[in-house]
């Protein structure tokens, strides 16, 4: 038997102690060779690259290589049943986004139970979402573009990049807060979305920072406000959804890292102390921060929680949307 202790981990994250391994994992000796990455995306998207950005710290903190595999279909859940099904040794992990977590409310089938079937590790970082808007949509910043579109709604259609997102929720708690009457298409992720708001097909688009940052930045379409409590450094004359008179309107997106529920007690520990280190590591804050994203230093308990607390929340959005699997 294991024996399973816990302790308060740096950063506010908490931790699982490193007791004396058993036969299998002799004191100090995970990892002894190369651990693999799983994205469960395509290349070059944001979950992608803070995955990279994650496993390249990680690997310095552990002593061993990390290669990144991508493993991409059917909105992520590919990628993650390869890493359900593998070893629980702790040398296959799995990198994903909070879309992740809400399983089979957003998908008509899906292999797994996010929270059953796999082990937190650590929460790797947030990303607070920004809401565009075309440049044709009359106005100058929220409230007279809001007028605008209040005065003649049916003309104005909100993107959504993928069921059950970050964006996704937000756009519902948008026009919930605003009891804007508004009409929602669904893509197959953020770039079709984007290249229609810059056409002019939809004319509102709500996704993760790390997304839409060239748009915002470029002056090819208009920031309205970002989720997070401050304003980004990346974007400093975007307000704030409080500035702009949404208060506690924080949703945004976050990733982490996973293993397969059987992981050994000592394996988890050893990576979320290693991934506490990475999230105080400078020169991963500053790779972090320039693509706006936020460190965070959620270890394996406080990250559960803190999963099944988003869960809840969002499932609750969903069911009130009256959003079906798709």
């Amino acid at each position: 038997m294991i024996k399973r202790r816990t302790v308060l981990g740096a950063a506010g994250a908490s931790l699982l102690a490193a007791p004396a391994l058993g036969p299998a994992f002799g004191q100090g000796a995970y990892p002894t060779k190369p651990l693999k990455m799983v994205v469960p995306y395509p290349p070059g998207g944001g979950t992608d690259g803070l995955g990279r950005i994650t496993s390249e710290f990680l690997s310095q903190k552990l002593g061993q290589p990390i290669i990144v595999q991508n493993i991409g279909g059917a909105s992520s859940t590919v990628g993650s049943e390869a890493v359900r099904r593998a070893d629980p040794d702790g040398y296959t992990l799995l990198f994903n986004a909070s879309l992740f977590v809400l399983g089979k409310t957003i998908m008509p089938t899906c292999p797994y139970d996010p929270q059953a079937d796999f082990r937190t590790i650590a929460q790797a970082g947030e990303a607070p979402l920004v809401l565009l808007v075309n440049l044709d949509v009359p106005g100058t910043d929220y409230a007279s573009t809001m007028d605008a579109i209040r005065k003649d709604p049916k003309k104005y259609f909100f993107a959504l990049s993928s069921g059950g997102s970050a964006g996704h929720i937000a756009t519902l708690e948008f026009l919930k807060k605003t009891k804007l009457p508004l009409d929602t298409i669904l893509y197959k992720g953020t770039a079709p979305a984007n290249a229609d708001l810059l056409s002019g097909s939809v004319q509102l688009f709500m996704d993760p920072w790390t997304a839409l940052l060239p748009l915002a930045t470029s002056g090819k379409a208009r920031g309205l406000f970002v989720t997070s409590k401050q304003r980004t450094p990346l974007a400093p004359n975007i307000p704030t959804t409080d500035e702009v008179g949404l208060k506690d309107f924080n949703i945004g997106s976050w990733y982490g890292v996973w293993a397969p529920k059987d992981t050994p007690d000592p394996v988890v520990a050893r990576l979320a102390a290693a991934m506490a280190e990475v999230s105080k590591d400078p020169a991963f804050i500053a790779k972090t921060t320039s693509l706006g994203i936020v460190p965070t230093a959620r270890g394996p308990k406080e990250f559960a929680a803190f999963i099944k607390q988003e869960v809840e929340t969002n499932v609750a959005l969903l069911k009130d949307a009256n959003y079906k699997p798709e």
